[in-house]
Formats: C-alpha cells, structure tokens, sequence
C-alpha cells in the first residue's frame, strides 16, 4: 500500500473511530462496546474501557546544577535539558504564539476539539494538505506518555505511544479528558504551563527556558514576538527546523507562525511584518555544558559526581543507576563550598610553578577543620581529557574516587611521629641524641604484628646542617626536620602506635590499605608510604581541630526544585586523640614556622598563627607543605610524574632542575611546594578571624616520668629492647677500657625515673687505652712525632625487621 492510501486508510479509521467516541462521550462513557459494531468501534470501546480515567503525570525530567560557595555553577547534568517555569514567567507573546499555531481554540474547546478533529480527518481522507487534529490537551498528553517511557526506559511504551494506530489515539483522547477534569476551573492554563516545559524545541532544549537561553541567550520571560513565534515554529519538526543548522528554514516557519498570530488578530500586522524581518544571529546561540568536561574545574565536578553516585548518597536511589538518573533527571541545587576565589588562586599558584605538559605532577587541597568541608582542590593539569598536559585523574584523591597513583608523603609524617610521641608521655622539649648518621641495623621496635628488628642494614643521615652529634629537643628537631632524631624516636615510642596515629588522623594509603600495614617500615616516619593528597590534608585539620578528625566532604547541601532535602554524607566529626596532645603537636608545628624553622619561608601574611611541617622525599621526587590555622588546613605538592619518559634517562630528582616550562626547582618542601601553599591558603584566609592555638598543658609541657628498667646482667640488645619498650631511646658511647672493642660494659646512664622518651646511655668499650709511644732521647737521631688516635663516636642508634623501601636519606 502506498504511503497516501495508508494516510487515507488511517485518517479514515480515525474518522470512524472519533465518531464511536463521540457518541460515547455523549451517551456519559456508558455505552457498552458489545452494542457497537466493526472493528474499529471494538477498537474504539476496548481502549476505553481498559484504560484508567486518571493519567499518572512523572515528574518533568530538569537539569541539575552544582553551584560553589558564591552560587557560581560549577557544572550541570541532564538526560534532556530542561528547566521548568511557572506561566507567570513566560512571556505573554510566548504563550500566545504556542496557542495560535498549536491550537488557537485551545481556551475556547474541551480536551476534545470535535470540530477540529473531524474537519482534520475530512481533508485528509479527501487527500487536502494533512492537517493535525490534536488539541494541546492531547499533545501533551503525548509528551508525557513518551517521558515517561523514557524515564523507565521503555523501548515499547515509547514506539506505542508515538505509533500511528487507532488505538493511541483514542488513549489520548481517554487521557486528555479525564486530565482537564481533574485540574479543575484552571486546567487550561495548568495545561498550557506544562506542555511549554515539556515539549522539545530542538538542539537538546526542552522546555521554553532551557530553548530560550539555548538559541537567544535569555530567558522565557524576556521573548519578544519574533523569538517568540521561531520557537512555537520549531516545535512541529524541531530537527528540519533547528536555527542553529538551518537558519533559514527556521525563519520561514517562524514567518509561518507570526502570520497566523495576525490572521487571528493576536498581533497587527504592523508588527507581525516588522517581526518577519528580523534576522537570526547565530552568535546568539549559547551553550548548554552537560557533566564535568565543561565545567571550570573539571577535576573537583567528578569528585562532586563520582560522591553522589557512591554509596554515601543513598538518599539519591538505591543502586549507581537510580542516582544518576535522579541526579540527571531530578532538577537538583547541589551546594559545595568550593571556594571559587581560592580554588583560583590554587590554580594559578600551581600555574606558575608548574605547567600542564611538564613531567611533575602538582596538587593543592584546602578544608575547614571543623566541618571538613572541602574548599579547593587543584592539580596541574586542569583539563579533563586524553590530549597533551591534560588528564582524567584527579591526583589529589584515592583510586576509588578518580585516581590511580598517590605519592610519597616526605617528612610530613614527621607530625604523626610528634603526635604519637606526645601522647606516650614525651615533651616538646625532651632531647635525643642527633647522630650526623644513625645506624639502625639491628635496632628492635614494635610493629602492630609485636616486636621486630630491623635485619637489613639502614643508615639514615640530615640533609639540614648544624643539628649533627648533639643533644637536641624535639622543637628543635622539627625545626631541622632531623632524621637522625625522629626515627630512633619512631624506635621508642613504637611505630605501630606512628602509624595507628596516621590512621586516626586521616591519612589514607594511596592503596586504601591501613597505615599500620606499613608499622614494620621503620622509614615510615621519614614518608616512604604513597598518600592521597586530600587524606594529607584532613590529618593535617585534625591537629587544627584539636584532635577532632572531621571526614572530608565535598557537598553541603542537595535539594530539589520542590524543596526536599536529599540527606548528604556527613562529616562523622569523631574525636581522636585527646586535645592536650593536638595542642602539644600545634605548638611543636608552630615553632617550624619560625627561623630557623624549614617552614618559615611558607609563612602566610597577615599576622595568623600558624602550624606547619615540609616533606621532602628520598631523592627529591616529591616535595611538600603541610600547613594549617584554626580556621583552615591545606597541603601544597609537587612530584615527579612516575608515568612519562621524561624521566627514563635521568634521576628521578627535583633538586637543582629547571622544568620544560622554565621553573627552577629547589627540591625543598617550603622553597617549591611552599610557595603554592602560601599564595592558595592566604586567599582561602582571607576575612577569617585570626583565631589563636591553645597553648598546651602543663601535662604535655612536663612529660609523663618513666622508671628506668634494672637492665644489670642483661645482653646488651635484651637491655636496649627493654629501654626502648619503657619509651626510652638507647644510646651508645664507647669509652676505653681492658674489655675488647664493642663488648657493653655493664654500666648505663641516667637510673630511676626519667622523663618519657629520653636517652639511656649505654656505654660500650672501644678496647684498651693506646700506650703513648717513648720520647726520643737527645742523642738518637729525630724522628717524626704521631699523635695519640682519638677514639670517633659510632655511628649508631637504632631500626626494624622489614627493610624500608628506600633505606637512606629522607629530606626534610
């Protein structure tokens, strides 16, 4: 059959069919179908009867958007881009043009326009121009069938609510009745409301609003008549007629549309031919950005999406799949806090440090101590794609939420050491020994798996000079960042409890694994584990918050259009550690942020006080600042990027080399990652209060005493693992004596009780004292003269039964 006799054939059925109809709605719907005869009147009653008077109306699908702290939109996301507006916000002329050009009787006929329908269908079946015979009732209707198909992902709900077949139509017209009567006096304008937000004007815009702002950059409310008239024009072949392709097909309907609004009198026609003439400027045309690849900061927008989509948002549906669709569906307000200023002044901070196509890798993250909200996260390479300088990783997360990689965390970690020192009883003041070199081979501690020893051999030395073979405070060496005292520290207050203490922190292993999977890493201390940037941060917040670790959030509020509250992950504020020993770990912090502390060149302007600690790697691959107030905590990296040949012929180093880009990189924690640190947190502080750190109490400032063990008659290894289990540090000193070189001669300083993690010297012997050598006498020949040899102190101390990863230097 050609395709006009089966228009003829279909128009005629449905002329058939209406007439059924007809006389069905006039008989009050009571008619039984059995009285009726032919197919297309079974046809006609069946659908009647088998339908519920009553349409069920989804929700129109809207587009969600996430806005930063000063409501600036982060991003959108759509499966159709819509934004519903009451009719008092759509202009007038926009109403009317619809009407005049859809169904000009609208307000004057029943969801049914009977003289329409059969004056349609007689000049089709006679093979006039087709006309349509729908009311904007029944399209609607039509339109929220096929939604609603949509949304359930309907494939044969969709073809059945477009087919052409009796059937779908005489559902409509079903629907469309039973739809006017149930909206009441004011069905006509709830109706017409409704079909401008749901129907499709083409390039992706559904709805008035989102084809407004799409095609002429305004508003629904704003349209003049001849924007008006071009998109009631669009709606009847949205693609043929898209002014975006095809401007001038476009135009020609519009002329069509502003025609028929003076042929009935809804403009004069004065106006309507002054409406004809206006061109339409494609430079007008915005738009309509969809997930994260257009967003401003692609990297924080997946972080945003990758939230909502977990398991912490099970408020947004039950599986991955429902939250997206709410998410891309719900018309949604997502509220961050992201700081857009901050998050700019990160950027350019790192920009001018690092650019995108340079073989480092460098991130910023900022949070609020007390609520954990995150306020910027920042990285190198900015853009979200595969090409050059640009990347799909966000490198300041763990693997699960973006990333693939983490990096070594330096003497950051150095604060966990404090933290879990003070705790144990110790005092920013109390003093080690500082070796120019400290032997750990052979050294016991205690790992989370009971007491190890370190079997490899491992030497660790300073890279900051002046704090070499003397009696120093922990102040002091966290002012040097001094290797040689923080790891026989880690030695004697237990590595497990190092890196229990990260754990409670926040830290987070790049791997996802615990921290106290690496307790058997004597280096732990000196950063030799990779971490998550952000996880970095929050531990760093912890302290800020004396002793309060608050989770990292990135969302701070979800709503919907209709003002339901959606519940976001909260901060799980948990207090863990206690405050005194938070304040004893500031105050320690803060002095590094004095000279000749290493983090003074990373102090912020403004006269805040301030805590901080700089990591440096074995090697320099990566270098760090970790900094914080009261009021805010951030960390600044930079490292090289393991993953480009850049480095495959050279040292893996950031000391002393000038970048691609120009930069000339220190390898320091405050000289290179500092200066990001710097510029990000004095703008992420700018307008806070100028809050002051608790000074630490008498208990931390005192120290907790310490009965030194009777170690009489003991091996000399069974006498320093009974020292270093009471939180005392062994030391060595040889001194002359008849016994052989390095045999302990039973005698130990100082006895009774001490102050928590002091040294105990235990004296060895360096052999016999050398016999000077006879005076020459006058009448021998002259001969040259040697001094006595002078005995050198040992380079020794004190480390575990897993070798580190990298044993040897470890940079402040």
């Amino acid at each position: 059959m050609s395709a006009t006799k089966a228009s003829k054939a279909y128009a005629l059925a449905m002329f058939g069919a209406v007439s059924v109809l007809c006389g069905l709605l006039t008989a009050g719907l009571a008619v039984p179908y059995v009285a009726m005869a032919g197919g297309v009147a079974k046809a006609g009653a069946n659908s009647l009867e088998d339908l519920p008077a009553a349409l069920d109306i989804p929700p129109q699908s809207e587009v969600s958007r996430v806005l930063m702290a000063d409501g600036q939109v982060l991003a959108t996301f759509y499966d159709q881009n819509r934004e519903y507006v009451t009719l008092d916000k759509i202009s007038p002329m926009m109403q009317q043009a619809q009407v005049a050009i859809e169904d000009h009787r609208f307000f004057e006929h029943g969801a049914i326009d009977l003289q329409g329908t059969l004056r349609a269908l007689v000049r089709n079946s006679t093979g006039g121009n087709t006309q349509g015979g729908s009311t904007l009732t029944q399209q609607y209707v039509k339109q929220v069938l096929v939604q609603d198909a949509q949304n359930n992902n309907d494939e044969e709900a969709m073809r059945e609510a477009q087919e052409q077949t009796v059937s779908r139509k005489v559902r409509e017209l079903r629907y469309a009745i039973a739809l006017e009567k149930s909206l009441g006096p004011n069905a006509k304008k709830i109706i017409l409301e409704r079909y401008l937000n749901i129907a499709y004007y083409g390039d992706g815009a559904y709805g008035v609003q989102a084809a407004a702002k799409r095609f002429f950059n305004t508003s629904a409310d704003k349209l003049n008549l001849s924007q008006a008239a071009m998109l009631a024009g669009l709606v009847q072949n949205p693609n043929a007629t898209n002014p975006r392709l095809y401007p001038q097909q476009a135009i020609n309907r519009r002329n069509v549309v502003v025609q028929r609004m003076a042929d009935l009198n809804v403009v004069s026609q004065l106006n309507a031919d002054a409406a004809k003439k206006v061109p339409f400027s494609p430079s007008r045309v915005v738009a309509a950005p969809n997930g994260c690849i257009s967003s401003p900061y692609p990297h924080v927008c997946d972080y945003v999406r990758r939230v909502l989509l977990s398991d912490q948002m099970p408020s947004l549906g039950k599986t991955a799949d429902e939250r997206e669709r709410t998410l891309k569906r719900g018309g949604l307000t997502i509220q961050t806090l992201i700081d857009p200023k901050t998050q700019r002044a990160a950027e350019q901070a790192i920009t001018a440090m690092v650019s995108p196509t340079d073989p480092v890798i460098s991130t910023s993250v900022l949070v609020q101590p007390k609520t954990g909200l995150i306020v910027a996260m920042a990285q190198s390479r900015p853009k979200m794609g595969t090409g050059r300088g640009e990347t799909f990783l966000n490198y300041n997360v763990e693997k699960s939420m973006g990333d693939a990689q983490g990096f070594q965390g330096g003497s950051t970690f150095k604060a966990f050491g404090i933290a879990a020192a003070l705790e144990k009883g110790m005092t920013p003041n109390s003093k080690m020994l500082a070796k120019s070199t400290a032997d750990m081979t052979g050294t016991s501690f205690m790992s989370c798996e009971g007491l190890v020893r370190q079997v490899t051999p491992y030497k660790v030395t300073n890279s900051v000079r002046g704090y070499d073979n003397r009696q120093i405070t922990m102040v002091q060496a966290a002012q040097g960042s001094v290797n040689t005292f923080f790891v026989p520290l880690a030695a004697s207050v237990g590595n497990c409890n190092v890196t229990k203490m990260a754990d409670r922190a926040g830290a987070k292993l790049a791997n996802g694994e615990p921290m106290t999977t690496q307790s058997a890493n004597l280096s732990f201390i000196l950063g030799s584990a990779e971490v998550t940037p952000l996880s970095m941060a929050q531990a760093y917040a912890t302290f800020a918050n004396r002793g309060v670790r608050c989770n990292p959030l990135i969302l701070a509020t979800v709503s919907s259009k209709s003002g339901k509250k959606y519940a976001v992950p909260t901060a799980k504020c948990q207090k863990v550690m206690e405050a005194a020993v938070a304040d004893g770990t500031n105050y320690v912090l803060s002095q590094v942020m004095k000279y000749p502390g290493t983090g003074a060149r990373a102090l912020i302007p403004g006269g805040y006080p301030q805590a901080g600690k700089t990591g440096t790697t074995e090697s320099n691959e990566s270098v760090w600042f970790a900094g914080y107030t009261p009021e805010m905590a951030g960390i600044a990296m930079i490292s090289v990027d393991k993953g480009t040949d850049y480095w495959k012929n050279r040292r893996r180093s950031l000391k002393g080399i000038r970048l691609p880009s120009g930069t000339y990189l220190e390898g320091s924690g405050s000289g290179d990652a500092g200066r990001i640190y710097k510029v990000a947190m004095a703008s992420a502080l700018k307008g806070k209060p100028k809050t002051a750190f608790v000074a630490p109490s008498d208990d931390v400032l005192k120290g907790k005493p310490v009965k030194v063990p009777d170690l009489g008659g003991m091996p000399l290894a069974a006498a320093e693992d009974e020292v270093r289990k009471a939180g005392l540090n062994p030391v060595r000193v040889y001194e002359y004596s008849s016994l052989p070189r390095g045999v302990w001669t039973g005698r130990y300083y100082p006895t009774g009780t001490v102050r928590m993690g002091q040294d105990v010297t235990f004296v060895l012997s360096s052999g016999p004292r050398p016999q000077p050598k006879p005076k020459p006498t006058k009448s021998s020949p002259s001969a040259p003269t040697s001094s006595a040899s002078k005995p050198t102190a040992s380079k020794t101390s004190t480390q575990a039964s897993t070798a580190p990863s990298k044993p040897g230097k470890k940079k402040p």
